[in-house]
């Protein structure tokens, strides 16, 4: 697997957060593993966009620890969850054997998953929080569309450009644009926690892009795939700032009285 420095430091970080995450009660393993029927709160949502999924070929593109895979699993898909890390696929596999939910989970870099897998999927989908550590969407975009079945589906809801944009860490609160909004040099960050569970990262630099609304809905079509429905969402599915609040389902959003912003998007996809 060739890496260059930004996504080999990527994966160290994301090697370091595998075992804070898999206990946390954000991810909710010992839930799974409880209840046959849980779904994570992020699947729990797409479901109803992305619709029935029973019999279909999935493809979860980096797909972490596997919560978000299992759940489709359950939900009637036959799934397989790729991702960089190894540590995340061994925790994917441990999580579908202790839960008792059959998925088949795959080591690969995203950009190589054409090589890594030869067939097609009916479905391809990717979930919150994946595509701001890729540098390269017109290339992401290829993948997606090169992994589909001709009439296949693809959907992601990630953070919003706009959202990946603002300076959070600002103590007057202005929110203010500090970071690129289309795809550029990367940002590089260091923090010792994650966003889920308790623990220090080990390896605590990461490096991401930021890719706008058009560079990403461009990069799709061009790859052959007809965008379908695209939507933008006030709510967050992490607390990206400290200011941040719960609201009655479980989504963060900016407390009243705050700019009507996007925090979220989503886009569905056919290809051609």
């Amino acid at each position: 697997m060739a890496l260059d420095e930004y996504r080999s430091v990527n994966r160290d970080n994301w090697d370091s957060r595998v075992d804070i995450h898999y206990r946390s009660e954000t991810y909710g393993v010992e839930r799974f593993i409880a209840d046959p029927s849980h779904l994570s709160d992020v699947v729990a949502f797409d479901r109803t966009k992305l619709g029935d999924v029973s019999g279909k070929d999935l493809l979860h593109l980096q797909c972490h620890i596997g919560t978000d895979t299992i759940s489709w699993a359950r939900l009637g898909a036959n799934v397989t969850g790729i991702d960089f890390s190894e540590k995340a696929i061994d925790a994917a596999r441990k999580l579908s054997a202790e839960s008792k939910t059959p998925a088949r989970f795959i080591i690969s870099e995203l950009y190589e998953t054409p090589e890594t897998l030869s067939e097609t999927f009916d479905i391809v989908y990717t979930g919150v929080g994946a595509i701001n550590w890729l540098p390269d969407i017109r290339g992401w975009a290829r993948v997606v569309s090169r992994m589909l079945r001709s009439g296949g589906t693809f959907y992601i809801r990630d953070g919003h450009p706009l959202m990946y944009s603002l300076d959070w860490d600002d103590p007057e609160k202005t929110l203010s644009l500090i970071y690129s909004y289309f795809e550029d040099e990367p940002n590089s960050f260091e923090d010792e926690a994650t966003y889920a569970g308790e623990g220090v990262v080990t390896s605590p630099k990461t490096f991401d892009w930021n890719h706008g609304v058009g560079e990403t809905l461009t990069a799709l079509i061009d790859a052959g795939l007809r965008i379908d429905r695209v939507e933008e969402y006030e709510f967050c599915e992490w607390q990206a700032t400290e200011e941040m609040v719960l609201d009655e389902d479980q989504h963060w959003r900016l407390p009243p009285g705050r700019p009507r912003i996007p925090l979220m998007w989503s886009i569905l996809a056919t290809k051609i």
